[in-house]
C-alpha cells in the first residue's frame, strides 16, 4: 500500500485552510499550475473526500463565444476544396465518330499529357476561438491587432483607487500598509525563512460599492513590483495575527485581509500592483511605496 501523494496533501491543506476558492486561486497559493491543480482536485473529488470541484462562467459570454465558433465551423465546412480553374483533363469519346463512315479515322497523334494543377499551399492551421472581440474571435484566420492599453490607475500607501470588476462590480481598493521586512511576524505565526531571504506583509481593504457581488479573492492577483519590473506573486500562507482576504465581497460591505509575500533579501520593490484577472492591464492598480 502506497502512501499519499505529497502535491495532493499539500494541495488539500491549502483547500481546508480556505474552505471555498477558485482554482486559480488554489494554484497561485501554491505557485501550481492551474491545469495540474484542476486535474488533481477533479481526480481527489472521486475519491470519498467530502470535497466538492465546482466552475462558474459568464453564460451569456460563453453561449456568444459557441455561437460564433459554430458559425465558423459552418461556413468552413460549406466552403471545401474546389478543382483549379481552367483545368478539365482529358474527355473521351463514345460512339462512332461522326466523319468516320464506313473507313477507320486515322489514330491521332498522342500529344503531351496535361500537366497536373499545382499542389495549394499549406495553410496555417487557424484558431477557432482566438482573442475575444478580435477579426481572429470572428474569423480565425488573421492575427489581431494589438490594442492600445490604458495607463494604470496609480496612488501611493493610504490611497484608495477605484476600478470596474470583470462582472461590472463599481469597488475600490485602498493599499492601507506594507510592512517590509515582516519577517519578526512571519516568524512568530511559526514559519520560518531561508538564509537570503525576507518577508512583506501587505495590507488592503476592498469595498463593493454596487449592486453586484465580487465574487473572488480581493487579493488573488495583488503582486508586488520590483525595481526592474518582474513580478512577486503572494505566498501561499497566513497568520493568525494579520487574516488573510476571504472568498467574495457583496454589495455594501468593505473587507480587508493581509496578503504575504516571501523574497530575496536583496530585491528592491517599486510598487504593490492589483488586477482581477492575469494581463487586465484596462483593470490595473498600482500603489507606489518606492519611498518605504
Amino acid at each position: 500500500m502506497t502512501g499519499p501523494d505529497p502535491v495532493d496533501v499539500r494541495l488539500l491543506s491549502a483547500v481546508a485552510e480556505v474552505g471555498r476558492a477558485s482554482v486559480p486561486d488554489i494554484a497561485g497559493r501554491l505557485g501550481m499550475d492551474v491545469r495540474e491543480v484542476a486535474a488533481r482536485l477533479a481526480a481527489l473529488s472521486t475519491t470519498g473526500l467530502p470535497l466538492v470541484v465546482g466552475v462558474e462562467c459568464d453564460q451569456q459570454g460563453i453561449r456568444n463565444a459557441l455561437a460564433v465558433a459554430q458559425q465558423w465551423a459552418a461556413q468552413n465546412a460549406a466552403g471545401g476544396p474546389h478543382p483549379a480553374a481552367g483545368y478539365s483533363g482529358p474527355h473521351p469519346m463514345s460512339g462512332p465518330h461522326p466523319m468516320s463512315g464506313p473507313h477507320s479515322a486515322p489514330a491521332p497523334v498522342p500529344g503531351p499529357p496535361p500537366m497536373p494543377p499545382a499542389p495549394a499551399a499549406p495553410q496555417p492551421p487557424m484558431s477557432t476561438w482566438g482573442p475575444p472581440g478580435s477579426a481572429a474571435w470572428a474569423r480565425g484566420d488573421q492575427p489581431a491587432p494589438v490594442p492600445a492599453q490604458p495607463p494604470a490607475t496609480t496612488g501611493t500607501i493610504g490611497t484608495k483607487l477605484d476600478v470596474q470588476g470583470v462582472s461590472g462590480e463599481r469597488i475600490s481598493i485602498q493599499l492601507v500598509e506594507v510592512v517590509d521586512p515582516a519577517d519578526f511576524l512571519f516568524t512568530a505565526a511559526g514559519h520560518e525563512l531561508q538564509a537570503g531571504e525576507r518577508s512583506v506583509v501587505v495590507h488592503t481593504e476592498l469595498t463593493n460599492h454596487g449592486q453586484v457581488p465580487f465574487p473572488s479573492l480581493p487579493d488573488m492577483y495583488l503582486e508586488l513590483i520590483t525595481k526592474d519590473g518582474a513580478p512577486i506573486a503572494k505566498a501561499p500562507v497566513t497568520m493568525s495575527s494579520r487574516p488573510p482576504h476571504r472568498m467574495g465581497v457583496q454589495p455594501g460591505e468593505t473587507a480587508g485581509g493581509h496578503t504575504i509575500y516571501v523574497l530575496p533579501e536583496s530585491t528592491e520593490l517599486a510598487a504593490v500592483r492589483w488586477t482581477p484577472q492575469p494581463g487586465d492591464q484596462q483593470r490595473t492598480l498600482l500603489w507606489d511605496i518606492t519611498g518605504l
